[in-house]
């Protein structure tokens, strides 16, 4: 299917599209005023996203234990109506949590996908490609142990190299290997909203669990608009999109309200596998921006500046003084 947004939108600035953005039920439309006074209104513009969540299998957790995070996840996945989702696997992990193993099983079992995501998660910005590939050769090894793990791999911190040598490099033993490069194109902070609540229940602070889930799920749909505005502005049409998020505690306990809000303002929630049928896999952006994703990185590549490319709300600062603003964690 052609995906159109009205070419006003393709000449409009970021911040501008965002906000004149008519969003509905049905997905998203952009009306353009014609010299009659008529409204010409595009065809509805469907809009899908996978969702991915990285480091599995996490220990335990302030709010959850492991074994009660997976469950919660599946449980919450189910009720939602998600499949396909993607479970990036941190094999390091598997033997510090003990269960580890049974759980990634688990969302197996439940009708999710498992990739790698390397043994040690190392930057590939910090260390060197012949150590890197090991670590993830590391990691295939661990995973041969499960059956239908996917060809699918995620870069750690999505650092794909800081050097044109060592991101081609990297490239290449990604394909020697017969592994996919599972970018994102929806990056956000959620890592740092568990930081934050950690650091909350650590001080004896306990979040008000209604203002924490409309937080959460506030942040991710602006980080979700923001970078579908940026696609839209850049190639002119909504891909589909990979929304980046971690398995810990929050997302076992709010991911079902964010799919809602979601469907809500119009989005399809798709298989990971779906996902990367999008003609962007198959890109190469001509950048080493790529820690944004996909999306920026196609973005940057074509002269927009690497600044305007990140959504406010991934800045440390700016998160804690909004979860101190709305009493989630205790003012300084």
């Amino acid at each position: 299917m052609i995906r159109r947004v009205c070419q006003s939108c393709r000449k409009t600035p970021l911040a501008m599209v965002i906000a004149t953005l008519a969003i509905t039920a049905g997905g998203v439309l952009c009306a353009q005023q014609t010299p009659r006074g008529d409204v010409e209104m595009s065809e509805p513009l469907r809009r899908e996203i996978a969702l991915s969540f990285d480091d599995a299998p996490r220990p335990d957790g302030t709010l959850l234990s492991g074994a009660a995070r997976t469950a919660r996840l599946i449980e919450a996945l189910d009720r939602a109506k998600v499949e396909g989702a993607g479970f990036f696997v941190l094999t390091g992990n598997i033997p510090k949590t003990g269960d580890g193993a049974e759980r990634l099983k688990a969302y197996q079992k439940a009708g999710h996908v498992l990739a790698n995501h390397t043994h040690t998660h190392p930057s590939l910005n910090k260390t060197d490609i012949d150590f890197f590939l090991s670590d993830v050769d590391k990691a295939a090894e661990v995973l041969s142990g499960f059956d239908d793990k996917s060809n699918l791999f995620r870069f750690p911190y999505l650092r794909e190299g800081d050097t044109g040598a060592k991101h081609g490099a990297a490239q290449e033993g990604l394909a020697d290997r017969g592994l996919r490069n599972a970018y994102v194109t929806v990056d956000n902070y959620d890592w740092y909203l568990q930081a934050l609540v950690d650091e909350a229940v650590a001080a004896g602070h306990v979040p008000d669990r209604s203002v924490l889930a409309e937080t959460y799920v506030e942040l991710l749909v602006d980080a979700v608009e923001f970078y579908d505005a940026l696609a839209q502005r850049t190639l002119g049409r909504s891909p589909r999109h990979v929304l980046l998020l971690h398995e810990n505690d929050l997302a076992a306990l709010f991911v079902d309200d964010l799919v809602v809000r979601l469907r809500e303002l119009g989005w399809t929630i798709i298989p990971i596998t779906e996902a990367y049928e999008d003609e962007i896999a198959d890109s190469a952006p001509d950048t080493l921006f790529n820690n944004q994703g996909r999306v920026a990185a196609l973005a940057h590549a074509a002269g927009v500046e690497a600044r305007s490319l990140v959504h406010a709300a991934e800045d440390e600062d700016y998160l804690r003084k909004l979860f101190q603003d709305r009493g989630l964690l205790p003012s300084d």
